[in-house]
């Protein structure tokens, strides 16, 4: 079965470049932290929504599925204690989401939700938020020993292996799947791809906002709906078309005023020569968008 693993973003810009950025900054950092318990937090909800739509069948997934929103609250709960004690904000989120736009991209499908799809769904995001943390955790280690950067890798060193132990489950559950029938396992492989392209396309999209940025966005909606059976691709872009170019004024318009506040000076000399393309300089900025 074939291994999926998370992509670079533009394929150049590592989880481990981007987080090198962070850690310099605190300020950084706590918002990169406050998006890490926004998802944690929200993928309670989207958990909770998926046990309903399956009405109790099959029994063995509801439970698991129970563990995990037990383990996503908990990780919330810590790194909310975090922010909290590092007097950080604990508000929702400015700027482009990850998770909102993983859920805007998802093929919509009415009633009750496929197992293959909904674990292979899972997976692809778990994945992600195993590569983020392990490289933040990396970043860490080089960073200077402040007592609030030993506080973020002891939150953060409590979440990683539950994080990996979510990948191994899902991992696991999509293989025994894919050994019931060959046409199962050629479902499984679907659907590791559909989400693993969604995922990518979700990831890139809550961090470029540069220039060209329309046309790669435009390239990611078109790589999923080829991932669709043929009847269902005209649909899904008639969908997904029209918001690219709002949604991304928007995420362009929100991290401008992020960092004008931030930072008037950098806004000009550095935010601006970015939205121009500027490679080094984007790693910076998308940086502080990460999770």
């Amino acid at each position: 079965m074939t291994v999926t693993y998370p992509k670079k973003l533009h394929g150049q810009i590592s989880s481990r470049d981007m987080m090198n950025f962070v850690v310099k900054d605190l300020e950084v950092q706590t918002l990169t932290l406050n998006r890490y318990r926004y998802s944690e937090q929200r993928s309670c909800k989207d958990l909770t929504d998926a046990i309903e739509q399956l009405d109790g069948e099959p029994r063995d997934l509801i439970c698991d599925l129970s563990r995990h929103i037990s383990d996503e609250a908990r990780h919330a709960m810590w790194l909310t204690d975090l922010l909290f004690d590092l007097g950080a904000d604990l508000g929702t989120p400015r700027g482009p989401s990850y998770i909102d736009e993983y859920e805007k991209l998802l093929p919509t499908a009415g009633g009750k939700p496929e197992v293959i799809e909904l674990i292979a769904a899972i997976n692809v995001t778990e994945k992600r938020g195993c590569n983020i943390f392990s490289a933040h955790l990396t970043a860490l280690k080089n960073a200077p020993q402040t007592p609030e950067n030993k506080a973020i890798a002891q939150t953060l060193a409590q979440i990683l292996p539950e994080e990996a132990a979510h990948v191994r489950w899902g991992s696991r559950r999509l293989a025994q799947l894919a050994r019931v029938s060959p046409e199962n396992a050629q479902r499984v492989e679907k659907a590791k791809q559909r989400y693993s392209t969604v995922e990518h396309a979700a990831y890139e999209a809550g961090l470029d906002i540069t220039v060209g940025a329309e046309l790669r966005r435009l390239q990611h909606v078109t790589a999923i709906a080829d991932t669709l059976p043929l009847w269902e691709r005209p649909g899904y872009l008639m969908e997904q078309l029209p918001r690219i170019l709002p949604d991304l004024s928007h995420a362009r318009f929100d991290t401008a005023a992020m960092v004008l506040e931030r930072d008037p000076i950098g806004f000009i000399q550095r935010f601006v020569p970015m939205l121009l393309g500027n490679r080094s300089l984007r790693t910076q900025t998308a940086a502080t968008q990460t999770a």
